[in-house]
């Protein structure tokens, strides 16, 4: 339990510290403080993991997520530090609105929530593909190093030490057995880690510098204060991390088989709201499901809730020790690119296998997987699409998932509930090949 939660924890790791990083440095925290906000944001994404899967009452899904910090909140959070005429009320405003955003949605799960049944393998398994396509660009850039300025991004050996540590999990998953080939992801992180020591990539500076001891001051920045504009905006986000979330339980539903219900998800919602409006008190910000876990479950096949409980403990305890929470800090990110692509990769290939069960010999279901994952990877493909629309509204439109899950509902309802569309159904061998009332049609 202890080496497969810490897997978990190192598979994460990167996505939980880099919003705390952007938004302390936007703030002009300094490095102390900088180190204090990343721990406490440890801190709470442990919190929220026990909320998700252990759980109480009616809260919690009971599977195998970790929570952490939402990425999607970065921009507005950013912006709110830009538009603050003091800076050292930033983050309280931040704070504020992050706590209100939290109540408003466990407020409003029970409605959220019974959304579930517009959401079919058709629907799912466009979503859970998404996810894993989302993903992988966030491998890809780890693969080419920690800074995309330097000169040396993307150097053959950033790039050769992420094709070793892919060669090192694909070699341990192949050749060994029972725990080894459980733990192939941490072993290769270790080792690739090993391996860039002499390259001179491995930074133990943060060892160095860190404290033994340090626990998450409640309201250490200042006590919340409530302003209109960013509580509208972290609505917002919330609104786009609960559809994230309700899409990463049906797709760990799926890969743990036990299907996420109308109950599993609204207890889901509820661990991630009370996470998310608790999460201020010790300085942290919105928690979210960690999506990029989903394929260390579909990779590892352990499924126990307990498991991923135990990497929540560690979580905590880097919160309350920043100079252990600096040992996962140590991986070099090629290292971390390279057994992310076996990680991501996992969770599109779960969703190409929920697409078979999708009944692709219907011409409609095939236009709606075709037209969503169309629509969700429009943000990866062409990231500058809309930069012609609002803020508030690009903070929905450059997340993949939230278009191309929306898009999935609204074709599957548009196609296969409305009217005629479940008789129209045609079947069909390719998406280009006619149906059943043109092929009756003799040809002139």
């Amino acid at each position: 339990m202890a080496t497969s939660g810490l897997q978990h924890v190192a598979a994460m790791y990167a996505g939980v510290v880099a919003p705390p990083l952007i938004v302390g440095a936007a703030v002009g925290l300094s490095a102390t403080e900088l180190t204090f906000l990343t721990g406490a944001c440890l801190f709470t994404a442990g919190l929220a993991t026990f909320l998700q899967t252990i759980g109480f009452w009616k809260i919690g899904a009971r599977l195998p997520f970790v929570n952490g910090v939402t990425f999607a909140g970065v921009a507005p959070m950013t912006a709110v530090a830009a538009s603050a005429k003091d800076k050292s009320d930033a983050l309280p405003i931040i704070f504020g609105a992050v706590i209100v955003a939290g109540v408003l949605g466990f407020i409003a799960t029970p409605f959220f929530s019974k959304a579930v049944r517009f959401f079919p393998p058709v629907v799912t398994g466009s979503v859970i593909t998404l996810i894993g396509v989302s993903l992988l660009p966030v491998a890809f850039g780890w693969a080419q190093g920690p800074n995309p300025a330097a000169d040396d991004y993307g150097s053959r050996a950033y790039l050769g030490l992420a094709a070793t540590t892919l060669v090192i999990v694909l070699l341990l998953r192949r050749f060994t057995r029972g725990f080894v080939k459980q733990i192939a992801v941490l072993l290769g992180l270790v080792i690739g880690t090993l391996v860039a020591i002499p390259l001179g990539v491995t930074d133990f500076g943060p060892v160095a510098d860190a404290d033994v001891v340090g626990f998450p001051t409640p309201f250490h920045f200042g006590a919340p204060q409530f302003q209109l504009a960013a509580i509208l905006w972290l609505c917002v986000v919330m609104v786009v991390s609960m559809t994230e979330s309700t899409a990463d339980m049906l797709a760990l539903g799926e890969i743990v088989e036990r299907p996420a219900d109308e109950k599993t998800i609204a207890a889901g919602l509820r661990a991630d709201t009370l996470g998310s409006a608790l999460s201020p008190l010790f300085n942290g910000f919105m928690c979210s499901a960690f999506a990029q876990n989903i394929g260390l479950v579909a990779m590892t096949r352990i499924r126990s809730r307990y498991v991923v409980a135990t990497g929540g403990g560690f979580l905590v305890l880097m919160g309350l020790c920043p100079m252990a929470a600096s040992l996962i800090a140590v991986v070099p990110r090629p290292v971390l690119g390279g057994a992310g692509v076996v990680l991501f990769g996992s969770v599109a290939a779960s969703g190409i296998q929920t697409l078979v069960r999708a009944g692709l010999e219907k011409d409609n279901n095939v236009l709606i997987v075709a037209v969503s994952l169309a629509v969700g990877i429009i943000p990866i493909t062409a990231p500058a699409f809309y930069h012609a629309f609002p803020e508030t509204v690009r903070i929905v439109l450059d997340s993949g998932i939230s278009t191309g899950c929306l898009a999935a509902v609204v074709l599957n309802l548009v196609f296969n509930h409305l009217g005629r569309g479940r008789e129209n159904a045609g079947e069909v061998t390719h998406p280009m090949e006619a149906g059943e009332d043109l092929k009756a049609v003799p040809a002139r």
